[in-house]
């Protein structure tokens, strides 16, 4: 895979806070133009992965390059520039909860450009048709159900047209038809956009529909990657019981203990 084709690669990345270690001699590279999963467990380093590539966190060892631009070397202005390319599509959408739906859309266009107002108008609009809400533009985030406070996050995401699309668990917390809707349009507007997209999540079934490849983490690395295909089919006793959804195996149900028979036997304390 040349350089031009990569949007972000991550080279021999780890990192950690003090003695805690999160990321261990991590490398990826996400081809422009792909939606690619990032998976595992909770705690295993997924959303430290977004706040690398986003500049929030620096990696202790190795370098995150987006779009051939190492972030850690950039300064405050080339990193601001830089996050013009990115939209993120936060944990449980965080939308501004003072300001209707129509504002929460408007808020980065209004930042970031200098757009007459009729002009942002009929983008905002456009981008809550493009998600289904059009008709919601005058509600307020506590007037929303989960799955269109969701979608209204989503149309805020790509309000300046991303080159690169952050999702952090897109799909938590939603009923089925809500997750297969934001499942579809994560699709859709990455392909309709011409965007490359990285989705961080644990959700299986809905993931492997819509995403091009998938990197498993476990423990701080990467323990698997490929197609969609080839991860279900993997014999790797992780990837089972993660795919699966198996309460035991490389993941111990229990907690270290002793012996139980022992620990009953001895006095209490």
């Amino acid at each position: 895979m040349s350089d031009e084709s990569v949007m972000v690669a991550l080279e021999q990345v780890s990192f950690g806070y003090g003695a805690r270690k999160i990321l261990d001699n991590i490398t990826l590279r996400i081809p422009r133009g792909k939606v690619v999963a990032i998976m595992g467990g909770s705690g295993c380093g997924k959303t430290t992965i977004l706040r690398l590539i986003g500049g929030q966190v620096r990696p202790t060892a190795g370098r995150v390059l987006v779009d051939g631009q190492s972030v850690a070397e950039l300064n405050q202005q080339d990193l601001f520039l830089l996050r013009r390319k990115m939209g993120m599509l936060f944990q449980m959408g965080a939308l501004f909860t003072d300001q209707t739906v129509f504002e929460n859309i408007a808020f980065q266009m209004r930042e970031h450009t200098n757009l007459p107002e009729d002009v942002i108008r009929s983008l905002v609009l456009m981008k809550l048709h493009a998600v289904g809400l059009r008709g919601a533009h005058g509600l307020m985030p506590s007037e929303l159900s989960g799955g269109m406070a969701r979608r209204v996050a989503l149309a805020r995401t790509i309000a300046l047209d991303p080159q690169l699309i952050l999702y952090d668990e897109p799909f938590a917390g939603l009923d089925p038809i809500s997750l297969g809707v934001i499942g579809r349009l994560v699709r859709r507007f990455n392909d309709a956009l011409g965007a490359t997209s990285i989705v961080v999540t644990h959700d299986i079934k809905e993931s492997l529909k819509i995403v091009d490849y998938v990197y498993m983490i476990a423990d701080g690395s990467v323990i698997a990657e490929g197609t969609p295909a080839d991860i279900t089919q993997s014999e790797h006793p992780f990837l089972a019981q993660f795919v699966n959804g198996k309460a035991d195996g490389p993941v111990p149900f229990h907690y270290p203990a002793p012996d139980y028979a022992q620990q009953l036997l001895e006095p209490s304390q």
